[in-house]
């Protein structure tokens, strides 16, 4: 059975082939990062407009790369958010055009739904690989740029929210910090590759851990960075939407321990919240995704916590971590399995929970 996903929930337009809801035949992804690096984050005008001259061709490089047709197809599963709504009516429009022509049925997957889904994906391999799929129940982490949320998930459709962030996602955090410091956009790429060279003990950074609940707070963290570069340059107004900081009075080795100080603080809450959310609905399996996913730092830090306590980690490969239609396709099986077909009024919905 061939699901073509298709993504276009934020910056990157993507389109997938997946067979039975876990063999990627093809997950082509168009990024648009050299459209909004100079802009320091993602702007949604140019991000849509991106969106209407790539859906077209990224679909078609899908097809023929999974050396598939439309005829082939089960279903097309599309992300109807949540996301920037001008973005999501490019997918959501393209995709009933295209079931509405072929008489191809229709399926809508909320974002956080393919982030879920992603953990049974299979790249370059089998799934056994990386230590099979997860078995139901387990505690879903995903982290990225937009979200930051615990799930519990006991199955298909079964989805209970744990804990999410009260304002700043952890990968908006990186996004700004990396603002701050000139390092460009996207912040998380530069900032783990820095951290890695640098003391993350060397600036003692806060940790929002709310104990009282497992939601995440990462905008006081954010400032606080934003106030030791004020302090240790003399520079006075510049906040964290503004333009970065003159950092002549930087040296390399500084820039590395900042970094360093506050992705372990970062990391800290994400792996300290995960075990908490664990321990509570007394679940040994953890899946993680979304873009921060893929950071390495986080990765050691939740692969030591699961051992410690004897839980199993899972966490897609990269090119899965980050937004990708793959994923969708993958969810959309499950819609389509349960008869789920969306109609072809199908609206997209900015903000969407899960």
């Amino acid at each position: 059975m061939l699901i073509l996903g298709i993504d276009t929930s934020c910056d990157d337009t993507s389109a997938s082939v997946v067979e039975d809801g876990k063999k990627i035949l093809s997950n082509v992804v168009s990024s648009q990062e050299s459209i909004h690096r100079k802009y320091g984050g993602i702007v949604p005008e140019l991000a849509s407009r991106r969106h209407i001259e790539t859906i077209w061709p990224v679909v078609d490089e899908a097809l023929r790369s999974a050396q598939t047709r439309l005829e082939t197809l089960a279903a097309v599963a599309v992300c109807y958010g949540p996301g920037l709504i001008g973005s999501l009516l490019v997918g959501c429009s393209f995709a009933k055009s295209l079931c509405f022509s072929r008489g191809i049925p229709l399926v809508a997957v909320n974002h956080l739904e393919g982030h879920i889904f992603s953990s049974f994906l299979e790249e370059g391999g089998p799934l056994a690989d990386r230590g099979g799929a997860p078995e139901f129940p387990f505690i879903s982490l995903i982290v990225s740029g937009g979200h930051t949320s615990l799930y519990r998930v006991d199955g298909f459709g079964r989805y209970t929210e744990l804990g999410r962030t009260r304002d700043d996602a952890a990968g908006e955090a990186y996004d700004k910090v990396s603002k701050l410091l000139g390092l460009g956009y996207p912040g998380g790429p530069p900032i783990d590759r820095l951290a890695h060279e640098g003391n993350p003990a060397a600036v003692d950074f806060p940790r929002a851990y709310l104990p009282e609940g497992l939601d995440f707070s990462f905008s006081g963290l954010k400032t606080a960075v934003l106030n030791f570069l004020r302090t240790t340059t003399g520079e006075k107004a510049k906040a964290p939407a503004a333009s970065h900081f003159e950092l002549r009075t930087l040296n390399i080795e500084l820039i590395r321990d900042i970094c360093a100080s506050f992705q372990q603080a970062v990391v800290d809450v994400l792996v300290r919240k995960t075990a908490w959310a664990a321990e509570r609905e007394k679940v040994n399996k953890i899946t993680v995704s979304g873009g921060v996913g893929a950071n390495t730092a986080l990765g050691r830090a939740l692969a030591l916590m699961a051992k410690k306590n004897g839980l199993q980690l899972f966490i897609p490969p990269a090119s899965l971590c980050t937004d990708n239609a793959a994923m969708i396709a993958a969810a959309g099986h499950r819609h389509f399995i349960a008869c789920d077909i969306a109609a072809m009024n199908l609206n997209p919905v900015a903000y969407l929970p899960l």
